[in-house]
C-alpha cells in the first residue's frame, strides 16, 4: 500500500521505498504539505529495468488471447476499484477539481479493453505474392521495454493510453510520472498488481531520471507528453539511439466562430474549451478567430458563460482550480500584461481573484483586440486565457488559425456543412472540432503537426508505435529459381554489346 509519506517507487506487484532524496508535494490550492515523492538513484533505475526486461522476454511468447485476457482482468480491477482517495490525491497535488479527476479514473478501463482485442485481431498481414508457391507476409512483434514520460495535467489517462497499447504489443514499461503528480500515479498503479511480477514499474523523479531512462540500452520505445523544448530534447535523445518516439508537445489551439455558428452552443463550447482544468490541457482552445459579423454578440454570450464559472480548491464546488504552480501563474499574467499593453481589451478577469490569494489561482480571461504582435498568439500559455481577434471573413479566420508554429488541434463553429468541410479540410492540425471541442476517440489517432509532435496515440497507429514489423518469405515448395547464381551465358554480352549465345 502507498503511503504518501514515504518517497516510493513501484515494480509489479508491489511499492518499494527509494534510497533516493525525498521532495516534499505542495498543494497548489492550500500550499499546504501533501506527502513526499522520490528522485529514485541510478543504482535502482538500472536494477528496475533488467527486472522489467527480464518479465518482458516472457510476455511476449504468451500468446495473443490469453495477454487479451489479462488485460481484460486488469480492466475489470480498474472498474471495479474505489479511485476516491487516487482522485483526492490528483487534486491536492495540481489543483484539478475532483469531478474531473475521478473522472479521468473513469476513462482507463475502456483502452485496455480496446488495445487487447486490437492487437489479437491484428498482428500482420498478408501480401499478395511476387512468385508463384510463396507465401509472404509481414508480422508484428514488441519493442522490448517502453518508456512513457508523463504530463501533470492527465497523469493517469495518458500514461494508460500508451501503457495499453505497449502492453498490448508485448512490451514492458517503466513510467516516469509527471514530478507535480507522482502520488496520484503511484496510487494507480496497485491495478497492475494482477499483471506478471516486473512487468510494470513506476520511477518518479525529475527530469535526470526522464534523460537516464532514454539515453539506457536497456529501453527500446518512448512515449512523451509534455513542453516543445522538452519534446525536441528526448525526441532527439531517442534518434540518437534509433527508439521510436511518440511525442506530444502540446499547442495553441485556435477555434473559428463564423457567421453561422450557433451562438448560445458556441460560448458554451468556448468556455469548456478555454477553461477546462483551469486552461491546463495541451488542446486548450487559447486563440479564438472571430468573425466581424457576430463579434460582439458572441464575445457578450461568451463573457456571460464565463462569468458562471466557480474559482476555488479543486475538492470544494468549483470549476477553475488553481494553476499548478507559481511559475505556471507567472507565465500566464506575463501573457496577458504584454497582450493588454499592446491595446487588448480585458473583457473579464486579468487578475488574481481576491478571495483566493493563496495558492496559485488566476481567474478566466477573455481577451479582445488581440493582434499577431502580442505574444499570446505564439506561444502556449497553458492557463485560463481565451485571446479574441476579430476577422473579416470565414478564409481569414482559417489564414490566422494557420500562422501558428503549432497544429495540435483547431475547433470550428458554424451551422454551414460547406464551412464545415473547408474547415477540415483546410486546418493546419492534426485534429478538427466542429461544434464540439476537445473530444477524443480510443479507435482514432490523437497527436499533432508542425511543433506539436510526431507519431500518434490511439486507434491502431497508437498500437504500431510499440511494435516493428518483420517481412517474412517462406517458399513451402523449394525450387530453385532461374534468377539465383550462376547466371546463364546468353544473359551477358559480348564485346560487340550482342547477346551472348
Amino acid at each position: 500500500m502507498l503511503d504518501v509519506q514515504k518517497p516510493c517507487y513501484f515494480v509489479t506487484p508491489e511499492f518499494h521505498v527509494s534510497a533516493g532524496e525525498a521532495q516534499r508535494v505542495i498543494d497548489p490550492a492550500t500550499l499546504a504539505d501533501v506527502g513526499a515523492r522520490a528522485d529514485v538513484t541510478s543504482g535502482e533505475i538500472e536494477a528496475v529495468l533488467d527486472k522489467v526486461n527480464a518479465a518482458q522476454a516472457l510476455w511476449k511468447d504468451i500468446d495473443a488471447k490469453s495477454r487479451a485476457k489479462v488485460l481484460h482482468t486488469l480492466a475489470n480491477r480498474i472498474e471495479a476499484t474505489d479511485f476516491t482517495e487516487c482522485a483526492i490525491l490528483m487534486s491536492r497535488e495540481m489543483g484539478k477539481p475532483y469531478p474531473e479527476a475521478i473522472g479521468e479514473i473513469a476513462n482507463c478501463a475502456p483502452i485496455f479493453r480496446y488495445y487487447a482485442e486490437m492487437a489479437r485481431d491484428e498482428a500482420g498481414k498478408v501480401a499478395g505474392t511476387t512468385q508463384k508457391g510463396s507465401l509472404q507476409f509481414a508480422r508484428y512483434e514488441p519493442l522490448g521495454v517502453s518508456v512513457h514520460i508523463m504530463p501533470f495535467n492527465f497523469p493517469i489517462l495518458l500514461m494508460c493510453w500508451t501503457v495499453a497499447a505497449s502492453l498490448a504489443a508485448g512490451n514492458g514499461c517503466v513510467i516516469k510520472p509527471a514530478e507535480l503528480t507522482t502520488l496520484s500515479t503511484l496510487e494507480f498503479m496497485k491495478v497492475f498488481a494482477d499483471l506478471p511480477g516486473d512487468l510494470v514499474a513506476c520511477l518518479p523523479g525529475g527530469a535526470d531520471v526522464g534523460k537516464a531512462l532514454v539515453d539506457s540500452s536497456k529501453t527500446h520505445a518512448v512515449a512523451f507528453t509534455g513542453s516543445v523544448a522538452a519534446g525536441k530534447a528526448v525526441a532527439a535523445a531517442a534518434a540518437a539511439k534509433m527508439k521510436p518516439a511518440v511525442i506530444e508537445a502540446g499547442g495553441s489551439d485556435p477555434m473559428i466562430v463564423t457567421a453561422h455558428a450557433p451562438i448560445v452552443v458556441a460560448a458554451a463550447g468556448a468556455v469548456t474549451g478555454a477553461f477546462h482544468m483551469s486552461g491546463q490541457v495541451c488542446t486548450s482552445t487559447e486563440r479564438m478567430y472571430v468573425v466581424d459579423s457576430v463579434h460582439d454578440e458572441f464575445v457578450d454570450a461568451f463573457r456571460a458563460e464565463t462569468l458562471r464559472l466557480r474559482i476555488g480548491n479543486g475538492l470544494d464546488k468549483s470549476e477553475i482550480g488553481p494553476l499548478v504552480s507559481e511559475v505556471a501563474r507567472n507565465k500566464v499574467i506575463r501573457l496577458v500584461d504584454d497582450a493588454v499593453a499592446k491595446g487588448a481589451t480585458v473583457v473579464c478577469g486579468g487578475r488574481i481573484p481576491e478571495a483566493h490569494q493563496t495558492g496559485w489561482f488566476y481567474e478566466p480571461t477573455i481577451l479582445t483586440g488581440c493582434t499577431p504582435d502580442m505574444d499570446i498568439l505564439h506561444e502556449e500559455c497553458f492557463g485560463p486565457v481565451a485571446a479574441i481577434v476579430r476577422v473579416p471573413d470565414f478564409d481569414a479566420a482559417i489564414e490566422g488559425a494557420n500562422a501558428s508554429e503549432f497544429g495540435l488541434g483547431a475547433s470550428v463553429f458554424t451551422t454551414s456543412l460547406e464551412e464545415a468541410h473547408e474547415a477540415h479540410d483546410r486546418l493546419e492540425a492534426g485534429m478538427v472540432w466542429i461544434n464540439n471541442p476537445m473530444i477524443d476517440n480510443d479507435a482514432l489517432p490523437f497527436g499533432g503537426w508542425k511543433n506539436s509532435g510526431i507519431g500518434r496515440e490511439l486507434g491502431r497507429m497508437g498500437l504500431d508505435t510499440f511494435r516493428r514489423s518483420k517481412m517474412v518469405i517462406l517458399d513451402h515448395k523449394p525450387v530453385r529459381h532461374d534468377w539465383w547464381y550462376p547466371y546463364p551465358d546468353d544473359w551477358f554480352l559480348d564485346a560487340g554489346g550482342r547477346q551472348i549465345g
